[in-house]
């Protein structure tokens, strides 16, 4: 079936997945979730293990998947995160669909999560075709504004070439680059997470594959939520259950 989504907005049913009422007990599914993962457990079985202990739908399960992080990952990703004013003067290398489908969401009202490395990722997904939806050009604008906020002194997107309508995204977002004086690039790779995660350059992402190898990271996504659109609904995962 064609995919005719023209936001990238919540899940009908997230108001009830993701109520304040139903936070305690996923917090505590990414606690334990994590914990297995300190302890070698592999991702699918615990995944399971939890989810079921918990009675937690597929989408439930998913955010889980996307805060927890195992002891030594959480240690690794702090030590080699940088902050916006180490940003100054740098380029960056942007993980395109990681960055742009959070803020689209983010605009849209649907739901954002924040993990235990304190990343805010969404629960969107493509499957292999990236659509066009109202929010693509602000949340590139969004963008835009941000970097020349931050003063990078350049920016390399990188899309992945396997996703339908890459080649169409590449000219929409160096169309905007051109319009607003950016030193913007915007290459098509066949695995962008390998790239990213041997870049030297600072990275912006939240993928956790390339979070664990990478060697400097921006938390580019919450600090365009945090700045620029407050009123965003971020379910915090990060916490230990109460």
């Amino acid at each position: 079936m064609p995919d005719k989504r023209t936001h990238r907005g919540p899940h009908p049913e997230d108001a009830d997945l993701f109520a304040p009422s139903a936070w305690p007990r996923l917090r505590e599914a990414v606690a334990d979730f994590s914990w297995l993962l300190s302890r070698g457990y592999a991702d699918k079985s615990a995944l399971k293990l939890v989810g079921d202990r918990f009675a937690l739908t597929e989408r439930q399960r998913m955010a889980v998947m996307r805060c927890a992080a195992s002891d030594f990952a959480l240690a690794r990703r702090q030590k080699h995160q940088v902050t916006s004013g180490e940003l100054r003067g740098q380029p960056l290398s942007l993980d395109g669909y990681n960055a742009l489908t959070t803020i689209e969401a983010a605009l849209a009202g649907g739901v954002i999560i924040e993990g235990r490395d304190g990343c805010y990722r969404d629960l969107a997904s493509m499957h292999g075709t990236f659509r066009k939806v109202s929010e693509t050009v602000p949340a590139i604008t969004l963008l835009s504004e941000l970097l020349a906020a931050l003063a990078v002194s350049r920016c390399v997107w990188y899309l992945d070439r396997p996703v339908s309508n890459s080649g169409r995204l590449k000219q929409m977002i160096l169309e905007l680059a051109d319009e607003r004086g950016g030193d913007w690039q915007v290459e098509l790779a066949q695995n962008p997470d390998a790239i990213l995660s041997e870049a030297d350059d600072i990275v912006a992402t939240a993928d956790s594959v390339i979070l664990d190898r990478c060697d400097r990271w921006f938390n580019l996504a919450r600090e365009a939520v945090t700045t620029s659109l407050p009123d965003t609904r971020v379910v915090d995962l990060s916490r230990p259950a109460r």
